[in-house]
């Protein structure tokens, strides 16, 4: 029997620091052809509702977000509104997005830490944003790079984390050993758009199932051990 997919041909791998330089360059140039106009997919108007938006995203899709939100920024319009909102009413408002008790406190958390030690508005400064309850790595450098354009770091979700195993441009596990690996791999003027474009390649063809490689342009320069056509 032979399978349904077909095992592609592995490309070489760079033997040095200039070959793996350019190898990265090609990558960043085809994703570049690929999803120009790559941005994040949370629709926001402001950094706080981006925050919020961010913090809900939390083992829920961007989609079910988006759905979510729009009553939520409608009851609650300012920061000052979350603040003062009662943790099970906001639990019940984004129940749909899962883990509502642990999130409703976070956001009611986030507000009143915004209020209190920066005036109301979200600090720019990565330290400052990892003090805010629910905002971890991943979530500041959303906020920082899209809300603000900072380039504090590369963001790292599962799309991210696994597609960076898969071009080998890290070998490690953990989310913030990985974003130390794509943060010396990749220039610091792609490092925003960088995580938006693979966000977006692991929804579209890179899939952690049955990644459809024949219709990826970074196939010549992969060399991930399931590659199928």
């Amino acid at each position: 029997m032979t399978s349904t997919s077909t095992k592609l041909a592995r490309v070489p791998k760079p033997k040095t620091a200039a070959e793996r330089k350019a190898r990265v360059e090609k990558i960043l140039a085809i994703l570049d052809k690929m999803y120009p106009g790559a941005t994040c997919a949370l629709h926001h108007s402001n950094a706080w509702e981006l925050l919020v938006a961010t913090i809900l995203s939390a083992q829920c899709t961007d989609k079910r977000v988006n759905e979510v939100t729009p009553g939520l920024f409608k009851k609650y319009p300012a920061i000052q509104d979350f603040a003062a909102a009662k943790q099970e009413e906001l639990a019940r408002d984004i129940r749909s997005t899962g883990f509502f008790n642990n999130k409703a406190k976070s956001v009611i958390g986030a507000a009143k830490k915004i209020l209190t030690d920066f005036g109301g508005q979200v600090p720019r400064e990565m330290d400052q944003l990892l003090t805010i309850p629910g905002a971890a790595r991943k979530t500041a450098n959303v906020v920082l790079g899209t809300a603000f354009g900072i380039a504090s770091g590369v963001v790292v979700d599962t799309h991210v984390q696994r597609i960076a195993q898969r071009l080998d441009l890290t070998k490690n596990a953990e989310p913030r050993q990985i974003e130390q690996d794509l943060m010396k791999a990749i220039p610091r003027e792609k490092w925003i758009l960088f995580s938006h474009q693979i966000i977006h390649h692991g929804r579209a063809l890179c899939v952690a199932r049955n990644p459809k490689c024949a219709q990826c342009g970074l196939e010549p320069l992969c060399y991930a051990k399931d590659k199928t056509v």
